[in-house]
Order: structure tokens, then C-alpha cells, then sequence
């Protein structure tokens, strides 16, 4: 069951990254601290996007698991986590402060996400992984057969494989 199970992963995410090598819709939007963030700014550097919402249990392990890789691979990425309203300033002030959040989390009113999911459909939590020159390689919905990277131990092995790809 468990080769199943991640023959399944495999062939997800294999998918995923074909449909997915598409230009990063560029941005630029506002933190909590007031400081700006262009995608302009990381061209050379792979981007974690993540599409998080302060109220949901997913996002909360998953912001969690971006600190984690953040503090792993230091200044090798950038992570940028989005949040569109309901949420407020304090609400993702008090998610920072709750989570000890380093990395940046940005304000949307939902025109950048839906450049990204090019859909009125957002769920969260999403993931974007951006490739040094600014193309997207991977496309992450939570589901049961994508929890393993919000939640569990696959986030690292994705990112080694980016930081390994030659360059272009």
C-alpha cells in the first residue's frame, strides 16, 4: 500500500510540474510590516508561494513547514505566503505572531491569486514553486494526495530538486 501511495505522489506531481511550466503573473503587493514585495525583486532565486488563509487548520502546519524550510535553506529561496480578505492586517499579524513567522505575508484583494489559479476557485492552502527565472514549475491544491507536502516531509525534497536543476 505504501509503494501505491507514492507511486501516486510521483505521478501527481510529475503531472502537476508538466502542466505548470507557465510565467509567474508578476506582483507586487504590501506586508504586514508595510514593506513592499515584487516577484521582480527574487528573479534569480526560487520563489515558495504559498496561498494561505489565517483561519485554516491546513495553513496553519503548512506555515509552519515554510518556516521550517525557510530556516533550512536560508537565503538560497524566498518565501512569500498571501492572504486575500476575510483576512486583516491583525488577523495575519496575530497568525505571524502565533506561528513565529519570518518570512513575508503579503495582502492580495484576489486579482493576484486569480492570475495565478486562473479561476474563481481558490482553496486554500496553495502552493506555487518559481524557478530562478521566474517560470513556474509546480502548482500545489491541498488534497489527501498532496498533504504529504504542505504537512509532511516533502517540501525539502522538492526544493533540493529546484536548487540541483542547471540553471538556464
Amino acid at each position: 500500500m505504501r509503494k501505491l501511495l507514492i507511486g501516486l505522489l510521483c505521478a501527481a506531481a510529475c503531472v502537476a510540474t508538466a502542466a505548470d511550466n507557465r510565467r509567474a503573473p508578476g506582483f507586487a503587493l504590501m506586508d504586514s510590516q508595510g514593506a513592499w514585495h515584487d516577484l521582480a525583486d527574487y528573479r534569480g532565486k526560487p520563489v515558495l508561494l504559498a496561498m494561505v488563509q489565517t483561519t485554516c487548520p491546513h495553513c496553519a502546519e503548512f506555515a509552519e513547514n515554510l518556516q521550517r524550510t525557510q530556516e533550512k535553506y536560508g537565503n538560497k529561496i524566498a518565501v512569500i505566503a498571501v492572504v486575500v480578505p476575510p483576512d486583516t492586517l491583525d488577523k495575519a499579524k496575530d497568525f505571524v505572531a502565533g506561528h513565529k513567522i519570518t518570512f513575508p505575508i503579503v495582502f492580495d484583494m484576489g486579482q493576484m491569486c486569480l492570475s495565478y489559479i486562473r479561476s474563481t476557485d481558490l482553496k486554500f492552502p496553495r502552493l506555487y514553486i518559481i524557478d530562478g527565472n521566474g517560470m513556474i514549475v509546480s502548482d500545489n491544491e491541498y488534497s489527501p494526495l498532496t498533504s504529504v507536502l504542505f504537512e509532511g516531509n516533502g517540501l525539502g525534497p522538492a526544493v533540493d530538486r529546484l536548487l540541483a536543476a542547471p540553471k538556464k
